[in-house]
């Protein structure tokens, strides 16, 4: 008897738990859309305000100094916090002011040496996009009261690509991985990946970098937490009993790759804002600052058609456009703000405002040999079933028959092999080391050093996305130990959504 009224108990506790992992994951639905929209809002308003001309004009003065750098001197910062280098004197520098703490000890030193020698050419490479997109995102980040030489977080992050991808899947300048990227009121799907732009990505990446520093009140701690997660560096601070960056990194507990981040990030600010100091002066060219013009398109609309209809090749719009993935604007809003070189928008005006580019006759269209489930379609073409039912407007359940014609999301002529398509065949990496680390061994290392979560009282449900790295960054748990935790949700090596695990 006690048996049955223990084995209720638990069920019941189940239930509940299973229940507000499904409120909570509704309410950070709802969060996530509210951001989102308020994330297009301040982009629109931002375009209206500024014009580049406006934005150089208003940057700090930092002679030999990239681009969108703050201040170098310390009678300029006025009431902005600043702080001079520690132990740098060595160095001789013409700007010793930065508005991000920076210290020159041995951690730091071995940046600085790595980038005036083997890695001379990646900062030079790193220092030129500078010129394109530091002086926006610096001036996006002093509106939202953060210092402008957090620049600096975004070059070590991605030397300001926006196309850059890392091994754990973090895309674009700030290296949002998805999950982050949603929290945060990015837009991630089929057609369009906002990580990738960089305004929206900077309007995220300040929201983000506020809560961490309101978080730990210490951009050292911030800038680790950026890297590693803020569970990980609260739980560091914790177990070292320190809110000391430096006195974290002696310990064993940080990864190597957080360790070396913060320092990496201080030695590219002490050579970006003295490249006459370290020799750069003369080896880098700039590239032209971000200047655009905007013009709203429908729905759907074809960006081939757009650009021949505009003069310039379909390539330019990516590269003025770089967080949309396809060949079609997104169909979630009733119109796109699409970029432009500066004076392509009379050219617009005069030829096309009146003029429809909607992509409808322009799909390929699949001929079902037999019975076909909008499910199956999508697993054969690699396309999520939702747009192949949002395009063939059915629902997500239907079954076409044989001979009907499908509508699929490739354009008409253009190979599914096409580079637009890469992320279709992207393979899943799961770790970091030359040769990979294949689930198997990654579930023998968490059965060896893993701490199983006997009886759990707080879960996650796994979403659309998720990755076991990225439930790990998002929760603050051990990778280890979630594996440990949840061994027969994941024995094929995927989570998949749906799923519940245990987090505490």
């Amino acid at each position: 008897m006690r048996n049955i009224l223990n084995l209720l108990v638990i069920f019941i506790f189940l239930i509940q738990g299973c229940s507000l992992v499904q409120k909570s994951s509704q309410t950070e639905e709802v969060e996530q859309v509210q951001l989102s929209e308020q994330i297009h809002q301040d982009e629109e308003a931002y375009y209206k305000k500024k014009e580049t001309a406006g934005i150089i004009a208003k940057l700090p003065e930092c002679e030999g100094c990239i681009v969108g750098s703050d201040h170098g001197k310390a009678e300029n910062y006025g009431e902005i916090p600043y702080y001079k280098i520690e132990n740098g004197e060595e160095l001789n520098l013409k700007n010793q002011f930065f508005s991000i703490p920076v210290t020159y000890n041995r951690y730091t030193e071995k940046w600085v040496n790595y980038f005036l020698t083997r890695g001379r050419s990646w900062f030079i490479k790193y220092a030129e996009r500078a010129g394109r997109y530091a002086p926006i995102l610096s001036d996006i980040l002093a509106e939202n009261g953060l210092p402008r030489d957090l620049i600096y977080l975004a070059m070590a992050e991605s030397g300001f690509q926006n196309e850059a991808r890392s091994w754990a899947s973090a895309v674009g300048p700030w290296q949002f991985i998805k999950g982050t990227g949603k929290k945060y009121g990015l837009e991630i799907d089929w057609y369009i990946d906002e990580r990738r732009d960089p305004i929206k990505a900077t309007l995220a990446a300040s929201r983000y970098l506020k809560d961490l520093y309101g978080l730990f009140q210490s951009w050292e701690l911030a800038a680790a937490a950026y890297n590693a997660g803020e569970g990980k560096v609260m739980r560091a601070t914790r177990r070292y009993r320190s809110q000391d960056f430096w006195r974290l990194r002696r310990g064993r507990y940080l990864r190597s790759e957080t360790k070396n981040y913060v320092p990496k990030i201080m030695a590219l600010a002490i050579l970006g804002k003295n490249l006459e100091v370290f020799g750069f002066d003369k080896e880098i060219n700039f590239q032209q600052p971000l200047e655009y013009e905007v013009v709203h398109v429908d729905k759907g609309s074809d960006l081939y058609l757009l650009a021949d209809s505009l003069g310039m090749p379909f390539e330019e719009i990516q590269r003025w456009n770089p967080e949309l993935m396809r060949w079609v604007t997104p169909p979630k809003r009733p119109y796109y703000p699409v970029r432009v070189p500066v004076g392509k928008r009379a050219a617009y005006n005069e030829c096309c405002s009146q003029k429809e580019f909607i992509a409808k006759d322009n799909y390929q269209k699949y001929t079902v040999r037999s019975v076909a489930s909008v499910n199956v379609i999508s697993q054969k073409f690699k396309v999520p079933k939702e747009v192949i039912a949002n395009l063939n407007e059915v629902p997500v359940n239907q079954t076409f028959k044989k001979g009907e014609e499908v509508h699929l999301p490739f354009r008409e002529g253009q190979s599914r092999t096409h580079k637009m398509y890469a992320d279709l065949y992207r393979r899943k990496r799961y770790g970091r080391g030359r040769r990979g680390t294949s689930m198997s061994k990654r579930i023998q290392i968490a059965k060896r050093y893993g701490t199983k979560i006997d009886n759990p009282t707080q879960f996650y449900k796994v979403r659309k996305g998720d990755t076991l790295w990225a439930v790990s960054k998002k929760t603050g748990v051990s990778i280890n130990t979630l594996i440990k935790s949840n061994l027969g949700k994941i024995k094929d090596g995927y989570i998949h959504p749906g799923v519940v695990l245990a987090i505490k």
